[in-house]
């Protein structure tokens, strides 16, 4: 297959100062943030890995009937997103408490993505201010 990941979703926002304050206290790097706090990119970031981030489309972009480049129904709290969390899920756990991320769903054994699919793991739930759904799964060793 010539696919090899994701390079970026995006998630459209109403307060991109709140959606990014939270991700930040998550650990995740911004992306752009200088450039568009002076208003020279319409586009802000959030880093997910060396190969993927997160683009945040602000209401300016969002709301603007001449942006087509989003999904039909692309509305704030739209996004389910699954993380690889590098840990063991009391561990994965504890990084959301100690942001302040409350757990909306789990611990809970099941199967994620590696090893196509068919590998067991464990994942734990919260969501993002927006209320995009977002999942840490962890694997073991």
């Amino acid at each position: 297959m010539r696919v090899k990941g994701f390079d970026h979703v995006s998630l459209p926002t109403p307060d991109v100062e709140r959606l990014i304050a939270f991700y930040r206290r998550l650990g995740f790097p911004i992306l752009h943030e200088e450039e568009w706090r002076a208003g020279t990119s319409r586009l802000i970031g959030i880093q997910v890995d060396e190969h993927s981030k997160i683009n945040v489309h602000t209401p300016e972009l969002w709301r603007n009937p001449k942006f087509t480049l989003k999904g039909p129904t692309a509305q704030p709290g739209c996004g389910d997103l699954c993380f690889r969390f590098d840990g063991t899920i009391e561990e994965a756990v504890a990084y959301l408490n100690e942001a302040g991320a409350p757990i909306e769903f789990g611990p809970v054994e099941q199967k994620g993505g590696a090893d196509g699919g068919q590998r067991q793991g464990a994942s734990v739930y919260t969501r993002d201010p927006d209320g995009n759904l977002l999942e840490f799964m962890t694997y073991p060793e």
